[in-house]
């Protein structure tokens, strides 16, 4: 169980805005090592000049996490530079929106492409060199509350998520099976105040949309979730949410109890055990 982060290496991808980068704050605040990972250059270099300025060593790589060479060239430069690393969050996340039979292969390939295969390609990355180590470690995988309830014109999105969430239970279960000191948790964030409404600016030339394509359900959701994560929680609160889950152990770093996101998750639960039909649950900004 990793307890003391002072000195320590952790590496964010994602960590321009939104989440990751407040998760750099975070750790840059306990004394550690930052690397950061970001697919938009710019937005790094000012990121880590942020960072920099409280005090905490930072390297900058630019890295397209749906890339598994990018993450292993990851890997290599946060060794050379210090040596080792202690905590790693598979942070990078995009979104696209629509009805589940409209959406276009390159929606699916682009989100499935960061949202699960980034995560998958810092565990194979990382996680080896956790387990040589052999000290205490964490690896933290941004899911989201969207990896335990389905909701309607999300469809690659909820997918992603779900999927992220039963890679890193595996994940947990393969580390407890080797004793390894090192942990694993899933971090499910409700709306946030994050650029992920945004993401299409990200999303490579080759898996863009065509120009002709008209989808007024994606349209329509992707502007609504743009709304919603405008006037969703402060990203430090999933920061601290997350120091406190690596000190504890804990696997499950969920919405606060009381809150409509919960009782989504409730609801679906019930769903399941009673073998009814699937119940719409209504989550909103903020709870």
């Amino acid at each position: 169980m990793l307890q003391d982060f002072e000195g320590k290496v952790a590496v964010v991808t994602g960590a321009a805005s939104g989440i990751g980068r407040a998760l750099c704050e975070r750790f840059a605040d306990e004394g550690m090592k930052i690397v950061m990972a970001d697919v938009e250059q710019a937005s790094l270099r000012e990121a880590a000049s942020r960072i920099e300025a409280r005090g905490a060593e930072v390297l900058a790589v630019r890295t397209d996490v749906s890339r598994a060479d990018d993450l292993s060239r990851l890997a290599e430069a946060t060794l050379d530079r210090f040596e080792k690393v202690h905590v790693v969050c598979n942070n990078a996340g995009v979104f696209a929106g629509g009805l589940t039979w409209e959406a276009i292969p390159t929606d699916w390939e682009w989100v499935l492409g960061v949202n699960l295969f980034g995560v998958l390609h810092g565990i194979r990355a990382f996680v080896p060199i956790l387990l040589r180590q052999n000290e205490p470690g964490h690896v933290v995988n941004t899911c989201s509350m969207a990896g335990l309830i389905n909701m309607p014109l999300s469809g690659a999105y909820n997918v992603s998520k779900h999927a992220a969430l039963s890679l890193s239970e595996t994940l947990y279960h393969e580390l407890r099976g080797q004793q390894s000191p090192v942990g694993c948790s899933a971090l499910c964030p409700e709306l946030i105040r994050t650029g992920i409404g945004r993401s299409e600016r990200n999303r490579p030339a080759h898996l863009k949309r065509p120009a002709d394509v008209d989808q007024p359900a994606q349209t329509m959701v992707e502007a609504a979730i743009r709304q919603s994560v405008d006037a969703g929680l402060d990203p430090a609160a999933m920061a601290e949410r997350v120091v406190q889950g690596i000190r504890e152990d804990r696997f499950y770093l969920l919405a606060e109890e009381d809150t409509s996101w919960t009782e989504a998750c409730l609801t679906r639960l019930e769903d399941i055990r009673l073998r009814r039909n699937p119940t719409l649950g209504v989550v909103r900004a903020g709870n």
